[in-house]
């Protein structure tokens, strides 16, 4: 979306006036800033914020919340996963100290696998796979593995081991993030990067939303927008990823576009929505039916790239 409008511009400066996490995120997507003011800002994450007060909160084990996926919202995981939303910079001295700790110490609750080794369910595996490409740990075993458990359907399921044949939302674009993260960071293999287009076709084909027997929306609460989102599917989510990989947009987009259209505000803002239940470290947003820099942030660049494409 082209910041044009008067209410866009407020936005924007409402957007600007938050976290570093917020900040240099609103200014690399849509105030197009400088490389090194972007940079600048981000640097900030590791030292004030939201970042640093994370970091401060791993325990003397190496974990956070004393485990690897349990508590469920505190987690190791999760938080890790939360850092890298944020955009910390995995090569700041903090984060360093940080991820060996982790590595060293971090146990799965399922049967005590090293953290970087990953478990047994693709939806943590790929979560997985992407904190371990954003934060230069070895994750190829771990991509391996995916790879092995795609489902003819062209996703994943956490159910797979249970005799499920038919791919989930929510497993598979936990995958599909850990993937596009992979390449980023390792370039991927063509066997890699074919299973990944062949998940986002799975969401694609779906309209990002319905069941491709009869049409049906298949969860009306991915029409709502939540963060964190966490190992939860969402319209949003899944467009975020989209825009991420640089696809162009087709007309299977057209709807899931245009509720995120519908989810704006009259400020110009997007509420947060259906949290999910569970302790925290800390909020982030005021909470439900407020308005959400997060929400807005993502909802801005995924119109814009959309937008972008149909000029």
């Amino acid at each position: 979306m082209e910041l044009v409008s008067e209410k866009d511009l407020t936005v924007v400066e409402w957007l600007l006036d938050s976290d570093p996490s917020i900040r240099w995120q609103v200014m690399h997507d849509l105030t197009k800033e400088p490389g090194d003011v972007v940079a600048a800002e981000r640097s900030k994450i590791a030292e004030k914020g939201w970042g640093a007060r994370l970091l401060a909160l791993q325990g003397p084990d190496g974990q956070w919340g004393g485990g690897a996926c349990f508590p469920e919202w505190t987690s190791t995981m999760n938080t890790l996963s939360l850092l890298e939303l944020m955009g910390l910079d995995p090569a700041s001295d903090e984060v360093r100290r940080a991820l060996v700790l982790v590595r060293d110490n971090s146990k799965w609750e399922h049967a005590g696998q090293p953290f970087f080794s990953g478990e047994v369910e693709p939806c943590i595996n790929g979560r997985v796979v992407a904190l371990g490409s954003y934060f230069g740990q070895d994750i190829q075993d771990v991509v391996d593995r995916l790879l092995r458990e795609q489902l003819s359907d062209g996703g994943w399921n956490c159910e797979a081991e249970r005799g499920s044949t038919r791919s989930s939302f929510h497993s598979t674009i936990c995958v599909l993030e850990g993937l596009l993260e992979h390449e980023r960071a390792k370039g991927g293999s063509a066997e890699a990067r074919a299973a990944r287009l062949r998940g986002q076709e799975y969401l694609l084909e779906r309209h990002m939303l319905r069941r491709l027997s009869t049409g049906e929306v298949i969860d009306h609460n991915w029409t709502l927008f939540s963060f964190p989102t966490r190992w939860h599917y969402d319209v949003l989510r899944g467009l975020d990823y989209l825009r991420s990989t640089g696809v162009v947009p087709d007309k299977r987009l057209t709807e899931a576009i245009d509720l995120v259209k519908k989810r704006r505000g009259e400020d110009g803002r997007w509420p947060l929505q259906n949290t999910y239940p569970g302790q925290t470290h800390f909020n982030m947003d005021e909470g439900d039916g407020k308005p959400s820099r997060w929400n807005t942030l993502r909802a801005m660049r995924v119109l814009g790239w959309y937008d972008q494409a149909h000029r």
